[in-house]
């Protein structure tokens, strides 16, 4: 029953973002997802600089959650898909959850990433606390200061590659004039610069979720937050994919430009991948940590 649920709380997340980016096409400016009853906010113009509320804190702390819950009623069944997690994620780390399916990861990023509301407990991210945070504030924190992948890509099938990539950039009310420069970047990057007129219909899986990956980065954001992103893929073509969050995470290793590194959590069920690309692996079970690895 707990894997059900978070697999269609998961379905409904992806859903409005979906339904959201679909108006578009219809309705010019796209406006944040609903995320509280009867409410609703836009996102403010973004801007090429880092603001203070993206600054890293004094101790270095990129994520922390303190006694973090989030529970599920069920007629008499309570689910505890999150049950009193502490944890503290450094700028820069390669931090992976493992666990069961329901044990928790899943609900865990929807929390991290600000799509859910928690039951109790505290969540920090770059020192704000995202439970004080306005419903502007909070829609500009998912849409400039974190990056999140999706297993199923969540691509919009009528929209070429370009414009895929362009949702948040219109999201953020980024000028007209300077999506292109910005999509390119992010395109070159996974190393699909000459697809940008392609149709996720013309793309084989790998180059969907690098499609997905640069939609995800390219307002720059200080974390990457990815679900599974080689669950729908082959052996070969994942580790392709987990090389290049790779380099987002440490792009010092890979290039000479001066990047800044991006802080990167990741959900997966291949112990493999986690132990050989990952910093750190927090395995879970019931909701709750089980084991930290430094590996």
């Amino acid at each position: 029953m707990d894997w059900t649920h978070a697999k269609k709380q998961q379905v409904t997340v992806s859903s409005r973002i979906i339904s959201s980016a679909r108006s578009i096409s219809r309705a010019g400016p796209m406006t944040e997802p609903k995320t509280e009853p009867g409410t609703a906010s836009k996102i403010g113009p973004a801007t090429e600089s880092k603001t203070t509320s993206t600054r890293i804190p004094a101790n270095g702390a990129a994520i922390r959650t303190e006694q973090l819950a989030r529970h599920y009623h069920l007629g008499d069944s309570v689910i505890r898909a999150v049950d009193g997690i502490t944890l503290e994620v450094h700028a820069g780390e390669f931090l992976a959850f493992l666990g069961a399916s329901g044990s928790g990861k899943s609900s865990l990023l929807n929390l991290l990433a600000g799509l859910d509301h928690p039951t109790s407990g505290a969540i920090f991210v770059l020192g704000r606390e995202l439970g004080r945070m306005t419903s502007l504030e909070l829609s500009r924190h998912r849409n400039q200061t974190i990056g999140i992948v999706f297993q199923s890509f969540n691509l919009l099938p009528r929209m070429t590659v370009m414009e895929n990539v362009e949702l948040p950039l219109r999201l953020a009310e980024v000028p007209r004039v300077s999506r292109p420069a910005r999509v390119k970047e992010a395109l070159e990057r996974v190393g699909l610069g000459e697809r940008l007129a392609h149709r996720p219909g013309e793309l084989s899986g790998g180059e969907q979720q690098r499609v997905a990956i640069a939609r995800a980065m390219v307002n720059r954001p200080r974390i990457l937050l990815a679900d599974e992103p080689t669950g729908n893929l082959d052996s070969n073509t994942g580790e392709e994919i987990l090389r290049l969050i790779s380099g987002i995470n440490r792009p010092s290793d890979h290039s000479s430009d001066g990047e800044e590194p991006t802080t990167v959590l990741m959900v997966t069920h291949e112990r493999a991948l986690a132990e050989h690309y990952a910093g750190r692996i927090v395995t879970l079970a019931d909701g709750r940590i089980e084991r930290i690895e430094q590996r």
